[in-house]
């Protein structure tokens, strides 16, 4: 998450408070949250589909929550959806859906019926 929100070089406020909040929900101190701004930890496959789902979800809420979405971010999230090993159909749709919400804010429920659909 915190690759995605320094792709475009800077990490603003709000990306801060809201990368710091993830990370205390998951049991992170915040000392532990700045070293991890600092020195990236390696990464780590989530198994669960659900739990990569909702990490998906969480990087879609952040590419958002500047209000300024770049091309890159955008194709940066796409390629870690495919990492995660997400639908690339699933994957599009939530970014074009994301679209018709206010702030881009795709709702937990549609997110799942989205990925619910491609899953039948």
């Amino acid at each position: 998450m915190i690759d995605l929100a320094k792709i475009d070089n800077s990490l603003s406020a709000m990306e801060h408070k809201f990368l710091l909040a993830v990370a205390q929900q998951i049991g992170v101190t915040q000392l532990q949250f700045e070293n991890l701004i600092k020195n990236p930890a390696p990464h780590i496959h989530l198994q669960p589909e659900t739990e990569r789902i909702l990490q998906f979800h969480r990087l879609v809420l952040l590419m958002n929550v500047d209000q300024k979405i770049e091309k890159e971010e955008e194709e940066y999230l796409y390629q870690i959806g495919l990492k995660l090993g997400l639908p690339a159909q699933a994957i599009r749709k939530t970014l074009t859906v994301m679209h018709q919400y206010e702030n881009k804010m795709v709702p937990p429920n549609v997110l799942l019926e989205i990925f619910k659909t491609h899953y039948n």
